[in-house]
């Protein structure tokens, strides 16, 4: 096998693809026919493919079902807790209360993300958790030239948001799958070119491509960013525009679908 070319597709899932998930993030279906048409236009081209996965349980910190008001309600989707809510009981977690205002403590210390509950989405083992479907068929077809594409879980653990494929957004320390994915960043860094796409281009991608700066620099050196196969959630595209001009700065790639060409 060749170590030239990899491709990283970050939570390309149903949830977010399709215009009846759960998250849907508007534009993604876009973004999956234009990749899919680059792996099926390269099936001899490109060396190796990774496929992260958010998968959640359904109580998990950033979903309704986590928190409760005075009255016993749970907080509509998109609703913002921040800790002083909490202390002034406004919301109130029904799970482990302890590590969840210590999560909140930290998620705010850090600065990047307000807490933020989301629809239920990409739930483990439900149809919202699968691959998009044209995606799927593209990779079908790369698999049978003789290849495996691999497939890497994440936000399993309910305690925190795990927006990055490299760890979540506060790492637990005696949760390993919180941590930083050594085992991903050895095996992506074995390939001359990393080329990235996915969804959401505001949140999981671009954490995704900030924990790569901060801790796999070598890494970060080798991605090419493909800008038109990503779209924002709504109206949060802001939140990320600081790590985008940080990677171009720092000399990562940008390309188009259409420019894009496997040398």
């Amino acid at each position: 096998m060749k170590n030239q070319h990899a491709l990283l597709i970050i939570d390309a899932q149903y949830d977010f693809c399709n215009p009846n998930g759960a998250l849907y993030v508007p534009g993604a279906e876009k973004d999956m026919a234009k990749l899919s048409k680059i792996i099926k236009n390269n099936l001899d081209k490109i060396d190796h493919i990774c496929v992260t996965l958010d998968s959640h349980p359904v109580n998990d910190i950033s979903h309704p079902s986590f928190w409760q008001d005075k009255n016993g309600k749970f907080p509509a989707p998109f609703t913002q807790i921040t800790l002083k809510e909490v202390n002034e009981g406004k919301w109130t977690p029904r799970f482990y209360p302890d590590k969840a205002r210590k999560y909140l403590i930290d998620l705010e210390a850090q600065g990047q993300f307000p807490h933020l509950i989301w629809p239920e989405h990409c739930l483990i083992g439900s149809k919202g958790n699968a691959l998009d479907d044209q995606l799927m068929e593209a990779l079908i077809d790369w698999t049978r030239t003789g290849k495996y594409y691999q497939a890497v879980t994440k936000g399993t653990y309910p305690m925190t948001e795990h927006f990055g494929i490299f760890m979540a957004q506060i790492p637990v320390a005696d949760r390993p799958e919180t941590q930083l994915n050594q085992s991903l960043i050895k095996t992506l860094e074995n390939f001359q070119n990393v080329y990235i796409a996915g969804e959401a281009k505001s949140h999981c991608v671009a954490t995704s491509i900030k924990q790569a700066l901060d801790y796999a620099p070598g890494l970060a050196s080798k991605m090419v960013i493909i800008e038109d196969c990503m779209s924002d959630v709504p109206n949060m595209g802001h939140l990320a525009d600081p790590i985008y001009a940080e990677a171009r700065q720092r000399g990562i790639r940008f390309v188009s679908s259409q420019d894009l060409q496997f040398n």
